[in-house]
């Protein structure tokens, strides 16, 4: 039944339209996964083989059979600083392939989110005009994060390298380690909402970092506890419970191989355990950081509410927000702004994620709307 504003609560989809709890965003993430697992897994897959087969080529070349038949100390550190090296790479690939599912899924969970049909090319064609801004603001944020990482290690590095006194290198690495942890977290969580809000506003690159870190305001320990929550269970599924049996594999068939043949095909099943384990995992982490875009959106701005004032359904919103439908009772800069999405939004989804949107003028404002019944906002906060 239509809730007091008059919205109707069969329009909801797979997430409640109301500002979410922890739990709620990680189920979320799983039901979208569920309910559109041909585009969210087929994404997936092709974001995880591509970044998979660039780890493993790079294991084959970078390590190769350098502590084949050595069991010296000096050999032995090698092979560990080189998996330590190649493990950190991997992982970042991985964190850079979460930035660009989170774009990639966010009209997804947003269609979803107002109950409006997503037809099987929907996905490619909602991202396709900013696939490139998508790319580029995922690699900024993950540059960014990785040089305050390094930072603060440099004279720890410069120390070694110039064969300085060990206690001085110690000093130096408890100095500068923690420092650069927590500065690259920190940079992380600020601008990781850049990635969904330059898809779904259609913000050019700089404009989405804006966003992000105006969203990110004030609620930096919540984005970084449930990020947190999610990393452990991604590890936990991803280099555990799913890969145990590739490891199996590889350990009963392959385990003696340090060359030739053998050696490929352990590694080919490795890479075949990871494309498997990271294509069902990195869109559940992509889902969250998504959820957490629409979350902000809604405690801060009110989005939930202001959409609730527009009508009884999400079809009635798309035709209300189309640029035919509203343009003569927007303002002159409110058309400026919906000109700039052109062709790539023809049934005026995106316009109703403009920040502007929630300010257009005889828009009803958010504070008159009274909260859906199942909805209490009593104790939410920005």
């Amino acid at each position: 039944m239509p809730g007091p504003d008059g919205w109707d609560e069969g329009a909801d989809g797979d997430v409640p339209f109301r500002p979410m709890s922890i739990s709620e965003m990680l189920d979320g993430a799983i039901a979208g996964i569920r309910r559109r697992p041909r585009i969210t897994l087929g994404l997936s897959v092709a974001v995880s083989t591509v970044i998979q087969v660039l780890v493993t080529v790079a294991t084959y070349y970078f390590i190769g059979d350098q502590a084949d038949g050595e069991v010296t100390p000096g050999a032995l550190l090698e092979s560990v600083g080189s998996q330590l090296i190649l493990g950190a790479i991997g992982l970042a690939l991985s964190a850079y392939g979460i930035l660009l599912l989170s774009g990639l899924l966010a009209p997804l969970l947003g269609r979803g989110l107002l109950g409006t049909p997503v037809p099987p090319r929907q996905a490619w064609r909602d991202v396709r005009p900013r696939l490139g801004r998508l790319i580029a603001v995922a690699a900024l944020i993950m540059v960014v994060s990785l040089l305050a990482l390094l930072l603060p290690i440099v004279p720890f590095l410069l120390l070694v390298a110039a064969g300085a006194h060990p206690a001085l290198d110690v000093l130096a690495a408890v100095a500068g380690f923690p420092v650069g942890v927590g500065l690259m977290v920190w940079l992380y969580m600020l601008l990781v909402l850049a990635a969904p809000a330059v898809v779904m506003e259609r913000e050019t690159v700089g404009g989405a970092f804006r966003r992000a870190r105006a969203l990110s305001r004030g609620r930096w320990l919540r984005t970084c506890g449930t990020l947190l929550l999610t990393l452990l269970i991604t590890l936990f599924m991803g280099f555990f419970a799913l890969r145990i049996p590739f490891l199996i594999v590889q350990l009963v068939f392959f385990g003696d191989a340090s060359h030739g043949t053998a050696m490929v095909l352990g590694l080919a099943v490795d890479t075949v355990g990871r494309i498997v384990s990271w294509s069902i995992m990195l869109p559940f982490d992509a889902g969250v950081i998504a959820l957490l875009y629409v979350d902000r959106r809604m405690r801060r701005e009110g989005f939930d509410l202001e959409l609730r004032s527009r009508g009884r359904s999400a079809a009635a919103i798309i035709a209300a927000a189309s640029p035919a439908a509203s343009a003569p009772a927007d303002s002159a800069g409110a058309t400026a702004g919906r000109g700039r999405s052109g062709d790539d939004d023809p049934d005026g989804f995106f316009d109703l994620w403009r920040p502007y949107a929630a300010a257009a003028p005889g828009a009803l404002a958010p504070a008159a709307v009274p909260p859906p019944s199942n909805a209490p906002r009593t104790g939410v906060t920005s």
